[in-house]
């Protein structure tokens, strides 16, 4: 669907101040989703500005952290700074060790998609030790099942949710924003709010230095290393945007790699071949390990694969994947040009568990293929 922007007379800072202060007038349960990353720092100190000038209830708030195990030592710091600061001012702080069900990119070898989080079969591999005042069982929970997000689903149901995504952040969130706009639910689904949606990097950059808000270290050292402000994602280890980071960050955490494959031993991959189509990778350094005198054909390639669909595609998740992709390049494989379908062929082998990929492809195919169509009607 087409996508119009509108413009506001007030600052996005001003409009996340509005948001939050009209969930809190409800006099519902408000959950607050806390990462400890660098939206969610924006979002949190907004909402403790607030508590703290008397604006919104701080009884009213509960802050959640989903504990990933597999997390940078300094973000679980910054939690534990940021759960001291808020139960102070009178709000509860959740601080879950569950054993909730997460996509693992490394896993693409084995026949199971999915890594346990603190999975009590393996406590002797635990990346890290839970806290001692983590909440590790809870009855909503199907434990070795549900994802965080269908727990979180049923854990909140009583209130009404805050959450710092932003649409900035890829196009998937965009089109999702627009469709919530097009309903008519503002800034909020049925029981989710996203104060800070329309805040670009730049403004979540400019918020934390000017109110000189202390960040974890790990995105000093992610910039240190080359990464681009908009690369900059801490996310689990085995998260496809983090596992492309994990050997480059090795030089600030020597020995991150060892932990981190004795609980997932497919991490090695990352070592390997992290500067990979398998990690969608299309650096210089692709380039020269591959040969830049090759040139692929990705119709070919794609043709090919799905073509033996069993023996490229050897899981049911996988499967479920690509089937998809197989509908869609069935449709567009005539009218998309080679960039796409190296894109389309680069994402399928890398994996693209939540289909994001995909649904940036559909909308850069048809966008691009309508407009060549009205300039060349034009002519």
């Amino acid at each position: 669907m087409a996508i119009k922007r509108k413009f506001a007379n007030i600052n996005v800072l001003e409009a996340a101040k509005i948001r939050i202060k009209n969930v809190f007038a409800n006099g519902l349960p408000v959950y607050m989703s806390f990462s400890g990353g660098k939206d969610s720092l924006c979002l949190a100190d907004v909402t403790m500005r607030l508590i703290q000038s008397g604006e919104i209830d701080a009884s009213l708030l509960v802050v959640q952290f989903i504990d990933e195990e597999a997390i940078y030592k300094c973000i679980e710091d910054k939690v534990k700074e940021w759960r001291k600061k808020f139960l102070m001012v009178g709000a509860k702080f959740e601080w879950y060790c569950l054993q909730v069900r997460h996509f693992n990119c490394f896993n693409a070898l084995e026949n199971d998609e999915s890594f346990i989080c603190w999975d009590e079969r393996k406590k002797e591999q635990w990346i890290r030790i839970p806290p001692t005042f983590a909440i590790t069982k809870h009855p909503l929970l199907r434990e070795r099942i549900d994802s965080y997000q269908e727990f979180l689903d049923k854990k909140c149901a009583d209130g009404m949710c805050m959450v710092g995504i932003r649409t900035a952040e890829s196009l998937q969130r965009l089109q999702s924003f627009s469709r919530i706009m097009f309903k008519g639910k503002g800034s909020a689904g049925r029981t989710k709010i996203y104060p800070i949606y329309d805040w670009k990097n730049s403004d979540v950059w400019k918020y934390l230095l000017d109110r000189n808000i202390d960040i974890p270290e790990i995105y000093m050292n992610m910039w240190q290393a080359g990464m681009s402000k908009n690369q900059m994602r801490v996310s689990q280890f085995f998260s496809v945007d983090t596992a492309r980071s994990l050997v480059r960050m090795n030089e600030f955490y020597p020995d991150l790699m060892e932990h981190i494959i004795r609980r997932e031993p497919n991490a090695y991959l990352a070592s390997l071949y992290w500067d990979s189509e398998m990690f969608g990778r299309n650096g210089r350094a692709r380039s020269e390990s591959e040969g830049t005198d090759t040139v692929k054909d990705y119709r070919k390639e794609l043709n090919h694969m799905f073509s033996h669909f069993d023996q490229y595609f050897d899981t049911p998740h996988k499967r479920k994947i690509a089937k998809r992709y197989r509908n869609f390049y069935v449709t567009v494989m005539n009218i998309a040009n080679d960039k796409e379908m190296k894109k389309l062929y680069e994402s399928l082998i890398a994996g693209d568990p939540k289909l994001r990929n995909l649904r940036a492809l559909y909308q850069n195919v048809y966008s691009r293929y309508i407009q060549e169509a009205k300039k060349g009607r034009l002519n």
